[in-house]
């Protein structure tokens, strides 16, 4: 038995990630009593991403997305700013990257994803200039607007990688949000708009699909399905697109190209003994109602690191988030996992200054509207504000206070 002064200290409750999965397990547990809870986040800044398209649309500041993790923190809950490196979950411990061991009883993996520049050849060298910019960066958010307000005829692009992305409606919103600026300036008609997307549809689910159909037709958008953006050269404002439906390439020229990167969970996890061995993007296996790893009922995963078959989105954390710590005290208390998530997320689909789309559904594709006697189907200007005003709210001071 190793002496005790190299026994790795023990703690109840471990949560890898200060994110909007992290902050709000760890909340919702402080409520629930459990005291000793330890959380790994080396960032000092937390962003509210949802935010980001409406600051690359010219639609709120980028400030009002931002905090800092302190201010976020539940009181009582210990933050080591560290990341995490490696679980070993047979010896129940996480190895820091300054190569500190942690133990734990019950460990909760919310360490979010990983952006992949590099996954597209050229992206990452002209990301940020060339007429090159993304809304998944908060430092090019406000860039993305410079580039469609100072925009007055050519072509822009809008793509989105194959895989599972988080806020999987981004790709698209910001190509509208640019169309009903240029329209509203008088030069939509000088510009031609390309936007490329990975899916058979513009959603999975079909109600929803067929409002962004007429969308995209109303602003003049060619939608190119079953494609996707496999290279890039920033200096001759070049992009190919490869259409996965005939196997064939096409190089477009391009003034403004907002592109959405490809997304994996991070490496430390996907190499990882928790990875499932069904996701090509090394997302953490879990049980699709429980939240547990199958093989290891001591771990949960939430959140965007979470393979499961939904979108990454804060609505989906909102509903996975109880389920996550009804089951973690369940365990603590020797009883069976009982709660079940059934899938429910949400895309809020703007459209246009001041109109939305929500769209809400669960594993099946059901939609599963929680506003009642109000058609979320449909473009509406009170939804835009729910997104703009009502949202933030309901995050910084309902979902990361452990109360919505």
């Amino acid at each position: 038995m190793p002496p005790a002064a190299l026994t790795p200290p023990h703690h109840h409750v471990v949560i890898v990630g200060g994110g909007t999965a992290g902050i709000t397990v760890a909340a919702r547990l402080r409520r629930a009593g459990v005291r000793d809870i330890t959380l790994l986040e080396p960032s000092e800044t937390h962003w509210y991403q949802p935010l980001w398209t409406l600051v690359g649309g010219g639609q709120a500041p980028l400030r009002a997305s931002l905090r800092t993790e302190a201010d976020v923190i539940p009181p009582g809950v210990r933050w080591l700013r560290e990341r995490a490196a490696a679980v070993d979950p047979a010896a129940r411990t996480v190895t820091t990257g300054s190569g500190r061991v942690l133990s734990y009883g019950r460990l909760v993996l919310a360490p979010g994803l990983r952006l992949d520049w590099d996954g597209v050849p050229g992206l990452a060298t002209a990301l940020g200039h060339d007429g090159v910019t993304s809304n998944y960066r908060p430092d090019l958010a406000p860039h993305t607007w410079e580039l469609i307000r100072r925009m007055r005829r050519g072509t822009a692009v809008f793509t989105m990688p194959s895989g599972p992305v988080k806020c999987g409606g981004a790709p698209q919103k910001i190509a509208y949000l640019a169309a009903d600026h240029w329209r509203k300036r008088g030069v939509l008609d000088a510009i031609r708009i390309i936007l490329v997307l990975p899916e058979p549809a513009m959603f999975k689910v079909p109600v929803f699909s067929q409002a962004l159909e007429e969308t995209a037709r109303r602003y003049g958008i060619e939608v190119r399905l079953r494609s996707e953006m496999t290279a890039l050269d920033g200096a001759k404002r070049t992009a190919v697109i490869t259409d996965h439906a005939t196997g064939t390439d096409e190089t477009v020229s391009y003034d403004l190209l907002h592109a959405v990167p490809p997304q994996r969970a991070p490496e430390w996890l996907a190499d990882g003994p928790l990875a499932d061995p069904g996701s090509p993007y090394g997302y953490v296996r879990a049980d699709r109602e429980t939240l547990q790893h199958p093989d290891f009922p001591q771990i949960f995963a939430l959140g965007d690191v979470a393979s499961l078959p939904t979108s990454k989105t804060g609505a989906a954390i909102r509903k996975q988030a109880p389920v996550v710590v009804a089951n973690l005290l369940s365990g603590l208390r020797g009883r069976p996992a009982t709660a079940r998530y059934d899938g429910y997320t949400s895309c809020p689909l703007v459209t246009a200054r001041h109109k939305m789309l929500l769209a809400e559904f669960d594993y099946d594709l059901r939609p599963t509207p929680s506003i009642p006697l109000i058609d979320t189907t449909r473009e509406r200007t009170d939804m835009w504000f729910l997104k703009r005003y009502g949202l933030p709210q309901l995050y910084f001071k309902g979902m990361l206070k452990g109360r919505a």
